[in-house]
């Protein structure tokens, strides 16, 4: 498949090279330029076992690729996974701010687009966020209606530091919300 992956931190470097290994061309999506260049570089922008090499590896065969445009990787892609963070507010909750706008620029960006696509929430949220918060930004966004003219699920990520390769190929839990079957 063709994927593309917004956010280029720890889920999403980890997910974008695994994906590519195991065959998918996957485009990542960051605001920040220094992380983008060092996909384009094939190097990791954090510090995890084996990532530089897959990494490397996936961009010398062509299957990755890094940008600052979410516009192009929203183009190319039939399913998008959001990886951008959820940090922790000081009252405990998390704050999706970075996630909504994300969302904004898929909606921009799927207004144009006529084939259906996926988009998959990696990121922590709870429960209840993704269908009150995210669902209504990417249809107001795109003109779009969720289940007609895009899919949507909910995927959390289960990756530890120092063995995200490992749990991402053997993850001790897969749980995927979906939105419609498609």
């Amino acid at each position: 498949m063709n994927l593309s992956i917004f956010g280029l931190g720890y889920v999403g470097s980890v997910s974008m090279a695994c994906f590519a290994r195991d065959g998918h061309v996957v485009v990542g999506v960051d605001v920040n330029t220094q992380k983008v260049e060092s996909i384009r570089l094939g190097k990791s922008p954090i510090i995890e076992p084996d990532l530089d090499r897959l990494l490397k590896n996936g961009v010398e065969n062509g299957r990755i690729r890094a940008t600052t445009s979410a516009a192009s990787a929203v183009a190319e892609s039939e399913a998008i996974l959001i990886t951008v963070g959820t940090p922790s507010m000081k009252n405990g909750g998390l704050d999706t701010r970075y996630v909504e706008h994300v969302c904004e620029e898929i909606g921009q960006a799927l207004a144009d687009k006529v084939t259906y696509t996926v988009i998959a929430i990696r990121s922590t949220v709870l429960p209840g966020t993704a269908v009150n918060l995210f669902i209504p930004i990417l249809e107001a966004k795109s003109g779009k209606k969720v289940g007609r003219d895009f899919g949507f699920c909910v995927n959390p990520e289960f990756l530890r530091e120092g063995s995200a390769i490992r749990d991402f190929d053997h993850p001790p839990y897969t749980i995927i919300g979906q939105y419609d079957e498609r």
